[in-house]
């Protein structure tokens, strides 16, 4: 289908951050975007805010009924009414997946995937293509700290795509261009083995457009199985890899590193996001722009403007007093990864963590790496599951994971409980992680932390 040709769409789960990328993606052509979405958030009143009619309840009265496209997010429950009306009357109804095809096929496609660092990595690469004047059409998983936004537009034909792990919709995709972060365990609700996991990666780079390349971290787990006609490798410090970087310094909560390419380099870079990690993701973000022709100084240039992407290592407070640092970290690698660099960056400040578990399958597979993750930290606060589209599992809960911790400085509290301590508890340093709805508290904690 030519998404260029569609003149109105209709969206079933549109506050999505996925979804509302395509959203804009539309309205920005002149398409007639309207759509329907359980809650009302910030996301979808600025949608509004953008010329998109939204509405809340599930109605087929309120419907689009002269619709040409109907796309539909695969967290919508099976008996949604609006979607089974659209099913019924026979309208073209696909999934999110099926629109990201569509523009890869037809656009020079850069898109990136794994289980960590693919938001960070895919902004990144975004913002770097457009405040270097190459231009990008940007579909991201987060939002951006610099525009604030998940989409942006160029009359380059280049896209870049958050490659989504999930209901296997990445396997869709038709890269030139295609990163691989990593492939550690997670989803197994969808794909029931970590094998079936490691299957789905290994298709995805098969899935790259003739005389294409992939960009992987070096070492990844069986990487001799991945296919692509050129393949290129990343990694923080191995010099092993074809992009890595060298004499990492801290700076002012970021770092300045130089990076070493195939047939490259680039000395002094500023990145001002913290995390080691978010320098690894900068090594593959800037090998990104060295495939495409980038002169590495403008390069260089722009990065120290890279402001990161909002739940990612985002500072939310940063004074002499107090540091607090709200993550999506979702998983136990993000969690290490969270902590450790925290730590790294701040060795004299007492480390504080509230982690929010996100789904009960997750919490079920993973809590041994959960509790190994956390108890890195000087103190842990856990807050109750976020269930997202999961019903709760008898005998999983927080609890789970408190009961494998080492560490005893931890406790389990509500959202108010935990409110009630920020109010209380003498804090240098503090933490908020996880993927569910504990970014509501970000907010109040801030304003605590601030009248203090």
């Amino acid at each position: 289908m030519n998404v260029r040709e569609i003149n109105r769409v209709y969206f079933i789960g549109i506050g999505g951050i996925g979804m509302s990328a395509l959203a804009r993606f539309f309205r920005e052509q002149g398409t007639v975007v309207t759509g329907y979405d359980k809650t009302e958030t910030e996301l979808t009143i600025q949608l509004g805010k953008e010329g998109m009619g939204i509405h809340y309840t599930d109605d087929v009265m309120l419907l689009d009924k002269d619709t040409q496209l109907v796309v539909y997010t695969p967290a919508i429950p099976k008996d949604h009414k609006e979607l089974n009306w659209y099913r019924d009357n026979n309208y073209p109804v696909y999934k999110r997946s099926d629109v990201l095809q569509w523009i890869t096929e037809a656009m020079h496609a850069i898109t990136v995937a794994g289980t960590h660092g693919k938001t960070t990595i895919s902004t990144m690469i975004a913002y770097l293509l457009r405040e270097t004047s190459y231009g990008c059409n940007a579909f991201l998983g987060g939002i951006s700290v610099n525009y604030e936004r998940n989409y942006w537009s160029s009359k380059n034909d280049t896209a870049v795509v958050e490659a989504d792990e999930y209901d296997r919709s990445f396997l869709k995709l038709r890269p030139d261009i295609a990163v691989l972060t990593s492939i550690d365990a997670d989803h197994l609700d969808i794909y029931g083995t970590v094998e079936e996991l490691e299957a789905a990666f290994i298709q995805y780079t098969k899935n790259i457009k003739p005389g294409g390349t992939l960009l992987v971290k070096h070492g990844l787990h069986r990487q001799n199985e991945l296919k692509a006609t050129n393949t290129l490798t990343y990694s923080l410090q191995n010099d092993a890899a074809d992009a890595f970087a060298y004499d990492i310094m801290q700076k002012d909560g970021g770092y300045v590193f130089n990076i070493k390419g195939k047939d490259w380099e680039i000395e002094k870079v500023h990145l001002q996001v913290g995390g080691m990690h978010n320098v690894e993701n900068a090594v593959a973000a800037i090998a990104v722009t060295q495939l495409v022709g980038i002169d590495g100084e403008l390069v260089k240039q722009k990065l120290a403007g890279f402001r990161g992407v909002k739940r990612r290592f985002e500072y939310v407070v940063k004074t002499d007093k107090m540091v607090y640092i709200d993550d999506y970290a979702h998983h136990p690698e993000e969690l290490s990864a969270l902590i450790r660099s925290a730590k790294h960056l701040f060795p004299n400040r007492r480390n504080v963590v509230c982690f929010q578990p996100h789904l009960f399958s997750r919490t079920r597979d993973l809590a041994d790496g959960f509790a190994n993750s956390l108890d890195m930290a000087d103190e842990v606060i856990l807050l109750d599951i976020y269930p997202a589209r999961e019903l709760p599992m008898e005998g999983i809960t927080s609890k789970t994971i408190a009961d494998k911790m080492t560490n005893p400085a931890h406790t389990i509290l509500s959202k108010e409980g935990f409110l009630d301590y920020v109010r209380v508890a003498p804090l240098d340093m503090l933490i908020t992680a996880g993927a569910g709805d504990i970014d509501k508290l970000v907010a109040p904690i801030k304003d605590i932390l601030l009248a203090k």
